[in-house]
C-alpha cells in the first residue's frame, strides 16, 4: 500500500481526467465478445491521516466466459478488494469494471445489485448462511428474491443440493451441519441461479484439509459442467494451481 500526499494526488487525478475520454474508447474497443469481465486501469484510494493510501493501482484484467482464475498475494496485496470491485460491491476510485456488457462504475447501487442478481453467485469463507433457514431455504432465497415461485425454487434447491451431495440434509439448520457440508449449502446456492460468473472469497479457508478438497472439487466441477467463470482469492497456492490462470497482487498492483 502507497501513502500519496494529498497535493500529489490531486496533481494525479487532474492527469487522470485529461485521459478519461481516450480511456473509455479503448476500454470499450478491447473488449471482445468472449470476455465477460474486465477492468480499465482499475485504482482505489482512501483517506488516511498521513494522505491518501492506495489500495489497488492500474489493474487492468480480462476474464473469459468458462475461464478459472485465482487473484493470489501476501495479505494487504488487495486481492480482497480487487473482488469486491469486480463483483460491484464497492465502486473504484479510479478506472472501469465491466461485467457481461455491462458498465459497473457508471451505475448507482441498484443498479449494480440488479447486475449481481442476474449474473453473478458468491461464495464466501464463513458461509454467511441464514441461522434460522435450513439448508432447503437457504438454496430457495435467491431464487425467491428473483421472483421465483415457491414450488419452483423449492424444486431447483432441492436439485442443488443434490448436486453437491446433501440430498439428506435439506431440512437440517446451518448449526446442524459440519463445516464442510455449510460450505457446500453455499455452493449449492451459489450455483442454483445459474450465473455467468461466480466470485469465491478464500472458499476453503475455515475448512480441514478433506473439506477443503470435496469443496475445490465441487467448485472446479461445476465450473466446468455450467461453463461458469470462476474468480477465487486464496492463500492456497495448490487450489490455486488448480485455476486456469493466476493473477498475482503485491502492495495493490498486478504482477501476472
Amino acid at each position: 500500500m502507497v501513502r500519496l500526499p494529498e497535493a500529489a494526488w490531486q496533481a494525479e487525478k487532474t492527469g487522470m481526467k485529461a485521459s478519461i475520454t481516450m480511456m473509455n474508447e479503448r476500454f470499450e474497443n478491447d473488449m471482445d465478445d468472449d470476455i465477460v469481465l474486465g477492468t480499465d486501469n482499475l485504482g482505489k484510494q482512501v483517506s488516511s491521516p498521513e494522505g491518501r493510501l492506495t489500495i489497488l493501482d492500474a489493474v487492468n484484467l480480462r476474464v473469459r466466459a468458462g475461464e478459472s482464475i485465482a487473484l493470489v498475494g501476501p495479505s494487504g496485496a488487495g486481492k480482497t478488494t480487487l473482488l469486491a470491485l469486480l463483483a460491484g460491491l464497492d465502486r473504484p476510485t479510479t478506472g472501469r469494471v465491466r461485467l457481461c456488457g455491462e458498465d459497473l462504475t457508471a451505475m448507482d447501487e441498484d443498479g449494480r445489485a440488479q447486475v449481481r442478481g442476474r449474473h453473478v453467485g458468491f461464495v464466501f469463507q464463513s458461509f454467511h448462511l441464514v441461522p434460522s433457514l435450513t439448508a432447503l431455504e437457504n438454496v430457495m432465497l435467491p431464487l425467491e428474491l428473483t421472483g421465483a415461485s415457491a414450488r419452483d425454487a423449492a424444486a431447483r434447491a432441492r436439485a442443488a443440493l443434490v448436486s453437491v451431495g446433501l440430498e439428506r440434509r435439506t431440512t437440517h439448520y446451518p448449526k446442524q451441519l459440519s463445516g464442510g457440508e455449510k460450505q457446500r449449502v453455499a455452493i449449492a446456492r451459489a450455483f442454483v441461479t445459474e450465473p455467468s460468473i461466480l466470485f469465491a472469497d478464500e472458499p476453503t479457508g475455515n475448512l480441514d484439509t478433506a473439506s477443503g478438497d470435496r469443496v475445490a472439487d465441487l467448485l472446479f466441477r461445476l465450473n466446468e459442467k455450467s461453463n461458469t467463470t470462476l474468480v477465487l482469492v486464496t492463500h492456497d497456492r495448490e487450489l490455486a494451481g488448480r485455476c486456469n490462470r493466476i493473477v498475482e497482487l503485491d502492495a495493490g498492483r498486478m504482477l501476472s
